[in-house]
């Protein structure tokens, strides 16, 4: 039997997205050695495309900012809602939280790139084209399996391990750690269309979420892009398929035909992308964190697509993993549940809340009133804009009651 090559890095970072690549740096950042392993090459196609304007905090904080302002992409001040005759904005300028005004609007393959490739800068090393195939926690630390694209494999013995591995969900699968979500299966079809949109109320420096007309629990994105195409999807739980074509375009088209003001729109739209699927993505795990790792972003947990916040859980999480990782490694005694997985999660139960409510009408019911306080106003869009976590906003620190007894009031208002 051939010997397997052994090597030994300190840190080992599974995925070089955006959680990755902003933990990568980080941990460069300060010293710490820093070995990516990515299983594709990179530019590669990803959702997840209107970032939040609190992903650019953890974009500064790892060094890339400029880098990201310089680009190109389509700058995102806020999210627009549409319902029918009704239309709802907010501005990410007018928020409770001091957060970033504007954020952008990226098509993934670029930015995803553009993140690795700072890391890289950075003094990072990433390895593309490599697969994580076996794990063992034991008491030495972890020990990783990699195969090259050429079929050999050598093992990596690590200190610790952040997987940023996304929908590929490495260290749950290969650790059984993967749990059953509490949200209902949905599926979301989407294309890319050179959109040609000459519709004069239309904000490209925003997010469009369109509700469907009869079917609340359905509702599409419409995300443009500097270049003068955008993204487009619906999302919708699989009985609103059934019945419907088994060709993608033809099914995306067909919601999109039922909704007039999503329709008018995307009319002049030229549709030159074959539609794509992806299906059952909410997931979760038994533990963010154990022996030797720490799980990020989507690798851990992936709500519901409906206010973008797959990539600022990854990013914070990635942030929060870095300085606890850190403060290990220097020596320090650390506990990954009371300042990594409990903080995180708070985070995550604000957004979960309100994901909960678009599904059940509640919170769309609060979007679209029309008589709401300003104040509350900007309560929501700090959500909306990623301040998840800043719990002195009453709609973070007490979101299921504040959302009850205000959409108790809007729907009152509405009868």
């Amino acid at each position: 039997m051939p010997t397997i090559e052994m090597e030994h890095r300190q840190v080992v970072v599974i995925g070089a997205g955006p959680s990755g690549a902003i933990a990568a740096a980080l941990l460069k950042r300060k010293g710490h050695d820093v070995l990516v392993i990515e299983r594709q090459h990179f530019p590669r196609f990803s959702i997840g495309e209107s970032l939040l304007s609190h992903c650019l905090d953890f974009v500064e904080e790892a060094g890339m900012l400029d880098a990201v302002n310089a680009a190109g992409f389509q700058v995102k001040n806020g999210a627009a809602f549409a319902w029918g005759e009704q239309y709802s904005t907010f501005d990410f300028g007018d928020t409770f939280s001091e957060g970033k005004p504007t954020t952008f609007q990226v098509q993934r393959a670029d930015f995803d790139k553009l993140l690795a490739d700072q890391a890289a800068l950075q003094g990072v090393e990433l390895r593309y084209g490599e697969t994580i195939v076996s794990v063992d926690t034991g008491s030495c630390g972890p020990q990783l399996g990699v195969r090259r694209e050429d079929g050999s494999e050598y093992r990596i013995q690590a200190a610790f391990m952040l997987d940023a591995s996304g929908y590929g969900r490495v260290l749950p699968r290969l650790l059984d750690l993967e749990a059953p979500s509490n949200f209902p299966v949905r599926q979301a079809v989407f294309t890319h269309v050179e959109d040609r949109i000459d519709s004069p109320g239309f904000d490209r420096n925003k997010i469009l979420i369109t509700t469907h007309p009869t079917q609340r629990d359905v509702w599409f994105w419409t995300i443009p892009f500097s270049n003068g195409r955008c993204s487009v999807g619906v999302v919708a739980a699989a009985e609103h398929f059934a019945g419907r074509s088994d060709n993608l375009d033809e099914c995306l088209r067909g919601f999109i035909a039922e909704t007039p003001s999503l329709a008018g729109v995307l009319k002049n739209a030229q549709w030159d992308t074959e539609a794509r699927a992806i299906g059952g993505y909410s997931a979760n795990v038994k533990t963010l964190h154990g022996p030797g790792f720490a799980l990020l972003g989507n690798a851990a947990e992936f709500l519901d697509p409906v206010f973008s916040s797959g990539v600022t859980i990854a990013m914070r999480s990635a942030s929060m993993a870095a300085a606890v990782l850190h403060r290990q490694l220097q020596g320090e005694s650390v506990d990954w549940q009371s300042e990594f997985a409990e903080p995180l999660k708070r985070g995550v139960d604000t957004f979960r809340c309100y994901v909960e409510g678009w599904y059940a009408g509640t919170f769309q019911d609060v979007i679209y009133h029309e008589g709401s306080s300003p104040e509350i106003r900007r309560m929501i869009s700090s959500i909306l804009a990623g301040y998840a976590w800043d719990v002195r906003n009453p709609f973070v620190s007490e979101a299921r009651r504040r959302l009850k007894v205000i959409s108790e009031l809007c729907a009152r208002d509405g009868t």
